[in-house]
């Protein structure tokens, strides 16, 4: 508190001192204004040393040359100066305001007598026309019907149109909404099919509910295929055939197709279909690769070199 006491002094100090030099300033400036140049050198010489020695006074204080009344009244000054600047500023907002509500009540009436000539403006016309005897007052009256009802004919007729093709839009929407929340149910059943034929162990029961799922979605390839594999797994290769045949007509590039095929082929001893089938689903999913060579289906073509390269078999 001290030491921000002494710099508030000090400042203080300077501001008296720098008011006391600009005082004298003005005073003696007048008097020395015809005085020689040696003699005006000389003063600001002296002038600059006279300030030097002051701050050097004012640097080298020792002791704060201050009391509780100084302090006091330095504060006070501080506490006026401040609410002179918040009156100051008070009363500049209210003139600004002021001045606002003045800029608005004059674009208020500007408005008003704007409208009022307009009025006038537009009488004055309507009676020359029926001085001048242009048109009568039936034939305005019935052209401002007419005008009348054509605008609102129009503006009608837009709105109709807005409104026709607003409704199409809702029609749109509406069989949109209505087709995704069916196929939300569908996909929500058929995942129920899906999580129940996992849980099933025979093939007999996958198949029927493989069943289920093909008659929601008659082209569902993923149910084909796993159908086919049950097939395969009740020792049903024609079947399994058919199965995958079907799935590929859908899909040509079917992997899983392709590999239960491949299956139905080598179990059924065709060995060639099953070595094309099953390169044909390797070059589509490598996964296959590893897979086949584990597979009971290719037993019969675990001697053939060909059957060798294309998948890893067990060691």
């Amino acid at each position: 508190m001290g030491s921000r006491t002494n710099s508030v002094i000090k400042v203080a100090l300077h501001l008296m001192l720098s008011m006391l030099l600009f005082v004298s300033a003005l005073v003696l400036l007048p008097t020395r204004a015809h005085a020689e140049p040696v003699n005006g050198q000389a003063e600001a010489i002296t002038h600059e040393q006279s300030v030097a020695k002051a701050e050097d006074t004012i640097n080298s204080l020792q002791a704060p040359l201050y009391s509780a009344f100084t302090e006091r009244y330095l504060l006070d000054e501080v506490k006026n100066l401040r609410q002179m600047i918040a009156d100051t500023h008070l009363e500049l907002t209210e003139k600004v305001v002021d001045r606002e509500l003045g800029v608005a009540d004059k674009a208020l009436a500007y408005a008003t007598d704007t409208v009022t000539y307009f009025f006038y403006l537009i009488a004055g016309a309507s009676t020359l026309l029926v001085l001048v005897g242009w048109n009568s007052l039936r034939e305005i009256k019935d052209r401002v019907g007419t005008l009348a009802n054509e605008e609102i004919k129009r503006i009608t007729d837009s709105y109709e149109a807005r409104l026709d093709k607003l409704e199409r839009e809702l029609h749109h929407k509406s069989r949109h909404i209505a087709a995704t929340q069916e196929e939300i149910e569908l996909t929500n059943e058929v995942h129920s099919l899906w999580l129940k034929a996992s849980q099933e162990a025979s093939p007999q029961s996958k198949i029927a509910i493989y069943d289920q799922i093909l008659e929601v979605r008659p082209d569902d390839l993923e149910a084909l295929t796993y159908k086919a594999d049950a097939a395969l797994g009740m020792g049903q290769t024609q079947w399994a055939t058919s199965l995958a045949n079907r799935a590929l007509s859908i899909d040509p590039d079917n992997s899983h197709a392709l590999y239960q095929r491949a299956c139905a082929h080598a179990e059924s001893g065709y060995v060639d279909e099953a070595l094309r089938d099953l390169e044909s689903a390797i070059v589509q999913s490598e996964t296959l690769r590893e897979q086949a060579g584990l597979d009971a289906s290719f037993e019969s073509l675990q001697d053939l070199p060909l059957f060798k390269q294309l998948v890893v078999t067990r060691e």
